[in-house]
């Protein structure tokens, strides 16, 4: 007898807790298309979300970025704006792992702006910090404390360090 889709998706997770990062992928991709088999293509698009994330883990960033592409749109069809924001988030970390750092950025801030549209600031802050880290990478210094400055606004409760920084960010704008 074949698990049930939702079986699959429990043990994918607890593979993905004992960093079974590859086995976990395995189950989150049958879990996948079980889902699409009883017509769950939001499931489905969630557990590809999955797939991308264990894949990244496992060192493989452009089978991560493979299984990711085409989830964003499913849940944008959907109008779920916070899965649609992961999802491009998980994108920008595949295409950032690949080097391809301007296609990261623009994912990484696009799904910023569709954290802000749902509330979700630590997410955002997250994402954010993310562009961030990769702008500064990049040699782009003004732009990349800019986007400091608004990863640290968007979260809710910043601990200590993250307001001392947001101070000394001040000085820049």
């Amino acid at each position: 007898m074949t698990p049930e889709p939702s079986q699959l998706e429990a043990q994918g997770k607890n593979a993905f807790a004992d960093k079974k990062f590859d086995e976990a992928a395995v189950l989150f991709r049958q879990a996948a298309e079980g889902y699409t088999l009883g017509r769950d293509g939001l499931m489905a698009a969630e557990m590809m979300n999955n797939v991308s994330v264990a894949l990244l883990q496992a060192g493989k960033p452009q089978e991560s970025l493979d299984a990711v592409l085409g989830t964003a749109k499913t849940f944008e069809e959907a109008k779920d704006v916070k899965r649609q924001a992961m999802a491009l988030g998980n994108t920008a970390s595949a295409l950032e792992s690949l080097n391809r750092n301007e296609e990261a950025i623009e994912a990484y801030e696009l799904s910023a702006e569709l954290f802000k549209q749902v509330g979700e600031g630590d997410l955002r802050a997250m994402v954010m910090k993310s562009s961030a880290a990769l702008k500064l990478r990049s040699g782009k210094v003004t732009e990349s404390a800019f986007k400091m400055m608004g990863s640290l606004e968007a979260k809710k409760n910043p601990g200590f360090f993250e307001r001392i920084l947001r101070f000394f960010l001040r000085f820049i704008k």
